[in-house]
């Protein structure tokens, strides 16, 4: 068996990131071993955050996270499992969120931009975004301009 391995790259102006497809006649070691180089390389760029969840931490991948939110003067981290409660600020998860992937909306919410299904782009100047869990979110005025240019940055 050879146990060569066969690159393309493909360069598409169509994707955002990159995207990895394997193809193979079945799932070896050497696939198995690939998936996880590929995750470890991925998770480098994303580092995990630390999260609380029934007094126990947990370390929560960026790649999961849906946003970041105040509620009743505590920070929370939600995925499409959990909610989690932050010992950190807003403003520090804010330093750590990876801002290519995380934009701030309001003074009490960080979003991710993997995580919208679409943005409400409502007359009256509103901006609403929906994710793709169903749950919705609002642009407060002030985050506007900032979000409308995250928008043309993706729309090119």
């Amino acid at each position: 068996m050879n146990n060569m391995i066969d690159i393309d790259v493909v360069l598409d102006e169509k994707y955002i990131e990159p995207k990895v497809t394997i193809q193979t006649r079945e799932k070896t070691k050497q696939v198995e071993h690939i998936i996880q180089a590929i995750d470890y390389a991925s998770d480098r760029d994303f580092p995990v955050v630390m999260a609380t969840l029934d007094d126990k931490l947990t370390l929560v991948s960026q790649r999961d996270v849906i946003r970041v939110f105040t509620h009743n003067k505590k920070v929370m981290l939600q995925t499409a499992d959990q909610v989690y409660l932050m010992k950190k600020s807003l403003s520090a998860l804010e330093q750590i969120l990876n801002p290519e992937r995380f934009v701030r909306i309001s003074q009490s919410e960080i979003i991710n931009l993997y995580k919208i299904k679409c943005f409400d782009l409502n007359i009256k100047g509103t901006v609403g975004v929906e994710f793709e869990d169903g749950n919705k979110s609002w642009v407060s005025r002030n985050r506007l301009h900032e979000i409308r240019q995250v928008l043309r940055k993706y729309s090119r």
